[in-house]
Parts: structure tokens; sequence; C-alpha cells
């Protein structure tokens, strides 16, 4: 979008200045509009669902290193946390995936349970349902209305 210049001090405002103004907020307006797939709805577990304009929605998306090339037993579990760079007015909506990183047999088989969700911070578990050699990373999309 162009800029409009400023106009000096004591400048008379003419006909092109004004044009000049009126199409740059046309054109913001086109960009910014109110339609209703500009909204997001997040479904909070103290509020309810909560509609907020996506610009005012904070997305994070994250990882977790769980095991670098790591041997590790059929049924076991590592933990992991994530703590986001900001705190949300409500508890966020958590999606975590894992990444098998080492391109292993074992790491193909495993399962990652979210163990607590708080307005900061995330906390997992990946249990591995095979033995052997593996390096996984959990992937984290972290949706909220920040505070």
């Amino acid at each position: 979008m162009a800029k409009v210049p400023l106009p000096e001090r004591g400048q008379p405002l003419d006909v092109s200045y004004i044009y000049q103004v009126t199409n740059a907020l046309n054109q913001l307006s086109d960009q910014v509009s109110n339609a209703t797939y500009n909204y997001t709805t997040i479904d909070t577990v103290s509020a309810g669902k909560q509609n907020v304009k996506t610009s005012e929605a904070r997305m994070i998306g994250g990882f977790v290193t769980v095991a670098s090339n790591a041997t590790v037993s059929a049924s076991s579990t590592k933990t992991f946390n994530y703590t986001f760079p900001a705190d949300f007015k409500y508890t966020p909506i958590v999606t975590a995936s894992p990444i098998n990183s080492g391109k292993t047999a074992a790491g193909e088989n495993v399962s990652v349970v979210l163990t607590d969700v708080t307005r900061s911070n995330v906390s997992g578990l990946v249990r591995f349902n095979a033995s052997g050699d593996v390096s996984i990373v959990v992937n984290l999309i972290i949706i909220g209305i920040p505070n």
C-alpha cells in the first residue's frame, strides 16, 4: 500500500491530497474487513468459546527434543516440558505431533500424551511402543488469547 505524504504546516489541502488520503483509507478498509472469516473461535476450558479477531489471537509453533540418539525399551516413557514465550489469558489449545527425526523403526512406534497445559506451560510424555534407538522431537502448536 502506498504511503500518503504528510502535509507541511500551513499547506493548503487541495483535492489531489484529499483524494490520496481517501484512496489510502479505502485500500486499508479493503485489507482489514469485518468479515466473519477474520475471526477465530477458541474454546477455553475456563471461559467457554471466545471469538476474537484473528489478529488478536496468539499462535506459537514450537518443538521439544525428547530423545536424541537414545536407546529405549518398549513401554518406557520420557517426559517433556515447554514454556511459552508469553502468558495466555486462558489455558490455550495445544496439539503435539511426534517427529521421528532419527528415521528408526522404534521411532515410528511412539505416542504423545499431554499431561498438563497451563497458561504458560505444557508438559507431556512420549511412550515408546518398541525397543531400539530413537531420536524423537515433539512439534507443538499452541493457539490462545494473549494476556
